[in-house]
C-alpha cells in the first residue's frame, strides 16, 4: 500500500469515526432534550423518590453495558481504590442532586429555569478552570460571564427571588465535571461506580417508603413502569454522550451542548405553558448572547 493510500484511509477511518460521535452525541442531547416529557409524567411522585430510582435502575443498565464492551476489570480494580472511592462518591452526590432539582423543577412548572442553568454551565466551567486551574480569561469569555451575571440578576429582579435551582443545576453540574475529569476511571465504569456507591441510600429510602405505604412504585403498573424506565433514560444518553465525545472536536460538542437546554426552554413555554415575562425574555437573550459569545471563543482557541 502506498503512502497516499495509506493517508486516505487513515483520512476516512477519523471520518467515519467523527461521524458515528456526531449520532452518538446528537442521540444523547435529543434524548436529555425530550426528558422533561418523561419526568413531566411522573411529576405526582417526589423527586426524592424518582431520583432514588433512577440510581438503582441504572445499575442493572449499566452493568449489562460494561460487560458487553468487556470492560469489567476497570470498575473492579476501582473498587479497591479508597482514593478513587471516595471522589467517585463525591461526584455521585453531586450528579444526584442534579437529578433532583431537575426533576423537582419539572414538577413545579419551572422547567425553563432548569433550561437556564443548562445554559449557565459551560460559563460556570470557564470560572472554574480560572479559579482552579489558573487559565487565562479571553476577552470573549470574560464578556460571556458578565452578560450571565448580568442574566442572573435580571431573572432575579424578574422573578422577585433568586433563580437558585437554575443555579445548583449550573454549578453542580461544572464541579462534577470538573472532578470526573481527575479520576482516573472509563465514563461508563465511573457511572457505574457512582449509581452503586448510592445504591444503599436510595434502597433505604425506598424501603423506608414503602414501610410508610408512600412507595409510588406499586400504585398502579404505569408508576411501576415509569420509575423502573429511569434506569434506562438515564444510562442510555450518559454513555452514548461519553462515546460521541470521544470521537468529535471539543468545538463541536461545546456547540452541541446547547440542543438539550434549548429544547427544554421550547417545552417548558409551548407545551407546559409556563409564564415568561419579557424580563424573564431578557435575561435569556443575554443568556443566549452570553453563549454566543463562548462559542466564539472556542471557535479562536481552535484555529489558534
Amino acid at each position: 500500500m502506498s503512502v497516499e493510500q495509506s493517508r486516505i484511509g487513515s483520512t476516512a477511518a477519523a471520518n467515519n469515526s467523527a461521524t458515528a460521535g456526531f449520532f452518538y452525541a446528537l442521540t444523547a442531547y435529543l434524548t436529555w432534550g425530550f426528558l422533561p416529557i418523561y419526568m413531566k409524567a411522573m411529576e405526582h411522585i417526589p423527586a426524592v423518590e424518582i431520583v432514588a430510582h433512577r440510581i438503582l435502575w441504572s445499575i442493572p443498565v449499566a452493568a449489562v453495558i460494561l460487560v458487553t464492551l468487556g470492560r469489567t476489570s476497570d470498575f473492579f480494580r476501582a473498587l479497591k481504590s479508597p482514593k478513587i472511592l471516595s471522589m467517585m462518591f463525591i461526584t455521585a452526590v453531586l450528579i444526584s442532586v442534579n437529578w433532583g432539582v431537575y426533576i423537582w423543577s419539572i414538577s413545579a412548572n419551572i422547567a425553563s429555569q432548569a433550561a437556564l442553568g443548562y445554559y449557565i454551565n459551560p460559563l460556570i466551567s470557564i470560572l472554574l478552570g480560572v479559579f482552579l486551574l489558573g487559565e487565562k480569561l479571553t476577552r470573549l469569555q470574560l464578556f460571556a460571564i458578565l452578560l450571565a451575571f448580568m442574566a442572573v440578576i435580571v431573572m432575579t429582579v424578574a422573578m422577585g427571588a433568586l433563580p437558585w435551582a437554575a443555579l445548583v443545576m449550573a454549578v453542580s453540574f461544572a464541579i462534577y465535571g470538573y472532578l470526573r475529569k481527575t479520576v482516573d476511571i472509563g465514563p461508563t465504569q465511573g457511572f457505574l461506580l457512582e449509581v452503586t456507591l448510592l445504591a444503599p441510600f436510595a434502597a433505604a429510602y425506598l424501603i423506608w417508603l414503602s414501610v410508610n405505604g408512600t412507595n409510588h412504585f406499586n400504585d398502579g403498573d404505569w408508576n411501576s413502569w415509569l420509575l423502573a424506565g429511569t434506569g434506562l433514560a438515564t444510562a442510555i444518553p450518559l454513555i452514548l454522550y461519553a462515546s460521541g465525545a470521544k470521537r468529535l472536536r471539543l468545538s463541536t460538542i461545546g456547540l452541541m451542548q446547547y440542543i438539550a437546554p434549548t429544547m427544554i426552554f421550547l417545552f417548558a413555554i409551548f407545551v407546559f405553558n409556563e409564564p415568561m415575562s419579557s424580563w424573564q425574555l431578557v435575561a435569556f437573550i443575554l443568556i443566549w448572547m452570553a453563549l454566543a459569545l463562548y462559542s466564539a471563543s472556542i471557535f479562536q482557541q481552535r484555529k489558534r
